[in-house]
């Protein structure tokens, strides 16, 4: 079973922060061999979302940005990730799902706008995004812009 809490920047506890930290490098720098400057400087503004297992292991994270700093007319959800041990499980869409339960108490009238993998529009589709524009690289990487109401 799978806890979550979501948390402002501030509020993180230091072991908090550094389990986040490293899974973000282990995913996305490490297993994608994506070299990339993690810390972009939204994390100070933002919620970040984690599912822990009974024994406090980090298994899961999203980052909640407030709108107006990834994009000036959306709430954000960023940095989503499911370590490798949980893949396959149903975690991401859980993880998602209480991502864009933060997302609408922030901010209940704002869409939510991901740049999301292009190989997984139909992970989020599934969760109602909505493909938006052209796919571009990101680091690297084919993405796509998805909005979900």
């Amino acid at each position: 079973m799978i806890s979550y809490q979501s948390k402002p920047y501030n509020e993180l506890g230091l072991d908090e922060l550094y389990d986040i930290l490293v899974l973000r490098q282990e995913v996305f720098v490490v297993e994608q061999d994506c070299p990339y400057l993690d810390a972009d400087g939204k994390d100070q503004a933002s919620y970040h979302v984690s599912g822990r297992d009974a024994s406090g292991k980090l298994l899961s994270y999203a980052r909640i940005v407030p709108k107006g700093i990834s994009y000036e007319n959306y709430i954000s959800i960023g940095r989503v990730i499911v370590a490798e041990v949980a893949r396959g499980t149903g975690e991401g869409i859980r993880l998602m799902e209480a991502a864009m339960e933060v997302c609408r108490a922030f901010a209940p009238e704002d869409k939510i706008k991901i740049s999301a993998q292009s190989h997984l529009q139909k992970f989020y589709g599934s969760l109602g995004f909505v493909t938006v524009g052209e796919e571009y690289l990101e680091d690297g990487i084919p993405h796509v812009g998805m909005v979900c109401a």
